[in-house]
């Protein structure tokens, strides 16, 4: 995998819009026989666009939902329908490589995953679907590399936190033309929060989604953004789930709000969350809900060059601490001890030059209390300190870990220290806290920085902290890592300039970071 934009990469970001937003002209692929007993849908049937994700050295995941109404619920016949799916070698489907029939049921929102096998390790991919001669946009894959593969470079684009009614999803144009060979997504895809009249756009609906019917709105809201349909089509997506997902700051099967939330009504959203996750999501089947719990946790590999560890840091969490003392207290876990052991036996026996792991929430220190004593989100891994400390000490005999996170919406690029409390403590890693795509809207820097820039002292771990909004793009190659964070000009316009705000470097067996 390479950052080079291709000749063909070249023309598929040219014609973007027209590809997005019209089918394909080539030949329609089933019998005629067969066509003559399809149902007949509306026009629209594809107007949640296409997306892939998951890459394998040998597959990929392809996704689309029918969905010709999307804001009510999507508008199909409570029917099965079956839809038509190819992956072919170029972009006018001349060498088609594998095609095949899927079946769209209501009981899933009549979504499609599509589980490819039998591809080539590191090569580009068109897709396309076709249900009752509609035919869907295309989209652009791309599989990962031969599991022995050494060389080569990966280029990662982080995103996370796009909030609706705070913004545009403007970053998306400035991601697509970038080129990334995948995009990692790690959290608050949609935002629960009710509508407001104050919005730059306001949310569907009249309250906070609860029903299946709901959250379904929700997310076809959020992907009628057409810069994030574009970025869905142009590489395919990693994605983990944070707390926005269902309810703001949910621990386990614990709401924000207990007191107003019932255990059986909580369990009754976070099913039908979990449901409306999946269906918008491009996952294999592995992530089909098991009521309120869906499995999310996994590992990636591309080559010999990265692993990828994607952590779920909601399902399986204790409830937040309310005090300093109650985050020190030894019993809390955010992982789980299921998930901590399968993170720590494919950090110790990973065959890759560089050990990513996409955790949610901020790995580093957050100590808000200026001068003495110490003041932490609980929320976070400051929060959990026992088992973060613990985390931190196993990092020291890991190759090259990189944490990449979201949820903060600001920019916040740290050394991983084996002892926060101890300055001089030995840096075990770096972390990546991604700003938001939109989370936040255009922030007063003057007044950031007066509130931020006095913590600074305190913690003296950070390397780059800001509040633009925008993403991270990383080129990953086997002597280090190139980041950028790319930030617009504004969210508040769908269309605005991007500019790279910094570059920092991670080396290879250096553990942290620097600004370049």
């Amino acid at each position: 995998m390479t950052g080079a934009v291709s000749p063909d990469r070249r023309r598929f970001l040219t014609a973007g819009a027209a590809v997005l937003g019209a089918a394909a002209s080539a030949q329609l692929w089933l019998p005629t026989t067969a066509r003559a007993a399809e149902t007949p849908l509306p026009e629209g049937v594809f107007s949640l666009g296409v997306a892939s994700g998951d890459p394998l050295p040998d597959g990929i995941v392809l996704w689309t939902r029918l969905a010709p109404d999307p804001l009510n619920g999507g508008g199909m016949p409570d029917t099965v329908v079956p839809v038509e799916w190819e992956i072919a070698e170029d972009d006018r489907f001349r060498k088609s490589v594998r095609r095949g029939v899927a079946q769209a049921g209501p009981e899933y929102g009549h979504s499609v995953h599509v589980d490819v096998r039998g591809l080539r390790p590191g090569r580009v991919y068109w897709y396309r679907f076709r249900a009752s001669g509609r035919l869907s946009p295309v989209g652009r894959t791309r599989t990962a590399p031969h599991p022995h593969s050494r060389g080569g470079s990966l280029r990662v684009a982080l995103a996370s936190c796009q909030n609706w009614q705070n913004g545009y999803f403007t970053p998306y144009a400035d991601m697509l033309a970038q080129d990334p060979d995948v995009v990692l997504f790690v959290g608050d895809y949609i935002y629960e929060s009710k509508p407001s009249a104050t919005a730059v756009r306001r949310h569907e609906g009249s309250d906070e989604p609860y029903t299946l019917v709901q959250y379904r709105n929700r997310y076809a809201q959020y992907r009628s953004d057409p810069h994030l349909a574009a970025m869905h089509a142009g590489a395919p997506w990693v994605v983990t789930f944070d707390d926005h997902e269902v309810d703001n700051d949910y621990a386990g099967q614990i709401p924000q709000d207990p007191d107003k939330q019932s255990p059986d009504g909580f369990v009754a959203r976070l099913t039908a969350a979990y449901q409306a996750y999946y269906e918008h999501m491009p996952v294999r089947a592995a992530a089909i809900p098991n009521g309120p719990h869906i499995q999310m946790y996994r590992r990636l590999d591309f080559g010999r060059l990265a692993r990828l560890n994607v952590l779920d840091t909601r399902q399986f969490r204790s409830d937040q601490a309310t005090s300093q003392e109650g985050a020190e207290d030894p019993s809390l876990t955010m992982l789980g001890a299921e998930q901590k052991e399968w993170l720590l036996d494919g950090l110790h026996h990973s065959p890759t030059r560089w050990n990513l792991i996409a955790s949610q929430i901020m790995m580093a220190e957050t100590d808000l209390q200026v001068g003495e004593g110490k003041l932490w989100y609980y929320d976070a891994w400051d929060g959990y300190q026992a088992e973060r400390n613990a985390l931190m000490g196993e990092f020291t005999s890991i190759r090259n870990p990189v944490v990449l996170t979201g949820d903060r919406h600001l920019t916040m690029v740290s050394d991983l220290k084996e002892d926060f409390a101890d300055p001089d403590s030995d840096v075990v890693g770096a972390e990546f806290v991604g700003t938001s795509i939109s989370s936040g809207g255009d922030q007063d820097q003057a007044a950031f920085h007066k509130e931020w820039d006095p913590r600074t002292a305190d913690n003296p771990h950070w390397k780059f902290i800001d509040a633009h909004r925008g993403y991270h793009l990383f080129d990953i190659r086997r002597d280090g890592i190139d980041a950028q964070v790319r930030v617009p000009e504004t969210v508040l316009s769908p269309e605005a300039a991007s500019s790279t705000l910094a570059r920092l470097r991670v080396e290879d067996g250096e553990p942290g970071v620097r600004l370049v």
